[in-house]
């Protein structure tokens, strides 16, 4: 029987390879708003933060995100990724 492969995706913040699942995505949406994605497949350019805290104050305090989406992102997107984790 062949096993499935399982989607791998890095963490902007770190560097390190996790399963899709064990990452939060932020997307910028073709219409120019940034969004969490809590589904991971919403349309846009995404990208994927490790499900800890100090790594998305990380990315809050070097400004990853707005470097690897090319636009400013609102303070909300953070609030609701800090959110995110805490719902989990």
């Amino acid at each position: 029987m062949k096993t499935k492969k399982i989607p791998l995706r890095k963490c902007v913040v770190t560097g390190e390879r996790f399963e899709k699942r064990q990452l939060m995505r932020v997307v910028r949406t073709p219409e120019g708003q940034v969004i969490y994605d809590k589904t991971g497949k919403a349309n846009g350019r995404g990208v994927y933060l490790s499900k800890n805290k100090e790594v998305i104050n990380k990315a809050k305090k070097t400004n990853v995100l707005k470097k690897h989406l090319e636009i400013e992102i609102p303070e909300s997107v953070y609030d609701e990724l800090l959110q995110g984790l805490a719902d989990e």
